[in-house]
């Protein structure tokens, strides 16, 4: 069967980075106001009418120079957009979209889908942007830090085909191509594999369908850009998740030493946990507040169709067992903080009662020595 060809589309290459501890939106956007790219530099608040946000992200539109990316354009290579979109969360983490015009067969997506696959190229870029936007921020990112972990997504929007395609399509008669797009792979695919690529795939109506995979989603919609948003936010949500989970593991090792640690001599001085339970106290605190924002930042209102790609996009992402991993090892991390406060505690109580023990001798004691000298 003939390949159909896509007459109008859209690629968007997702970059998430985690680049502070928070943002205050409010001042972000009058600092972007003030600057001197004003006047190029779009901003808006607005979230579409479904999307519950708590804040509302900032969303950041900068010119940028096009990028040829796959090799030369002649040589059928693609080139991004002049444009890039940022959008700032309030928990810290800012998300970077590339625009890449589609067209042409659809069996040339999977070749750029490999080569989208991780790119370096885009991904340096964007670290490099998100760097710059973080300095013109200012004091607007609190406590900012631009933190190693990436989670990079591509959406493969097609808005139209040249002829008339029915949805169901796309994971029957081109099921091989399109599971190709879904993980990136040039190569002919076993037909498990394609079962299982495409097994995450919904539909409103019989003329559009959202196919989702762990890195990539094929998009067959005109209007899908609260799809895109869903989409979006799960992957910085995942980003989010992994540094936090990052950061507890960390957070552990360091508690799991210093409770097997033996004080000494250190037992004698005053609370020789004061300072490592402070940092553990703070981490912990830290921690369980940017997950609670960000498990709870996204409520989707009134739109069950949005809820479903939510739904789809957390299992391929395993948000579940992020959360659960995350939520054990809080525990474990506020099991080990009372284990810590308890020994402090209890050294503290051993240091009260050698010190009873020392001035109840020396009452014991001096009088004998006073007669004596007095002698």
């Amino acid at each position: 069967m003939a390949s159909p060809i896509i007459a109008e589309g859209t690629c968007y290459v997702l970059f998430a980075y985690d680049v502070a501890h928070a943002f205050d939106l409010a001042a972000a956007e009058r600092r972007l106001a003030s600057a001197t790219q004003r006047q190029t530099v779009k901003q808006k608040r607005r979230a579409p009418a479904f999307f519950e946000y708590d804040p509302a992200p900032l969303r950041v539109t900068e010119p940028a120079e096009s990028l040829a990316v796959g090799g030369h354009v002649t040589v059928g290579g693609h080139v991004t957009a002049d444009y890039v979109e940022f959008v700032l969360y309030d928990f810290g983490a800012m998300s970077v979209s590339y625009a890449i015009p589609l067209k042409g067969p659809l069996t040339e997506l999977p070749r750029l889908s490999t080569i989208l696959y991780g790119n370096e190229q885009l991904q340096t870029d964007s670290r490099r942007r998100v760097q710059q936007l973080v300095d013109a921020l200012g004091d607007a990112a609190i406590r900012s830090r631009l933190a190693e972990f990436v989670e990079d997504y591509v959406v493969f929007q097609i808005e139209a085909f040249s002829e008339p395609l029915e949805a169901s399509m796309l994971w029957t008669e081109h099921a091989q191509t399109v599971a190709q797009v879904l993980r990136a792979e040039s190569r002919p695919l076993s037909q498990q594999e394609v079962s299982d690529a495409l097994a995450s795939r919904l539909s409103f109506g019989p003329n559009d369908a959202t196919l989702i995979d762990t890195d990539v989603t094929l998009l067959f919609d005109p209007e899908g850009e609260d799809v895109r948003a869903v989409i979006e936010f799960a992957n910085t949500q995942l980003l989010e998740m992994r540094y936090l989970d990052a950061q507890l593991d960390e957070a552990l090792e360091q508690a799991y030493d210093l409770l097997g640690r033996t004080p000494g001599l250190r037992r004698f001085l005053p609370s020789p946990y004061g300072l490592p339970l402070r940092r553990l106290g703070r981490l912990q605190l830290d921690a369980a507040v940017l997950f609670e924002q960000v498990t709870n930042a996204l409520k989707l209102i009134g739109e069950q169709y949005l809820t479903r790609v939510y739904g789809h996009v957390s299992r391929r992402f395993h948000l579940a067992e992020w959360d659960v991993s995350i939520t054990r090892k809080l525990q474990t991390l506020d099991g080990i903080y009372g284990k810590l406060a308890d020994r402090a505690a209890t050294q503290r109580m051993e240091l009260l009662e050698w010190i009873i023990i020392v001035l109840i001798a020396v009452s014991i004691v001096l009088p004998f020595f006073t007669g004596l000298v007095g002698k």
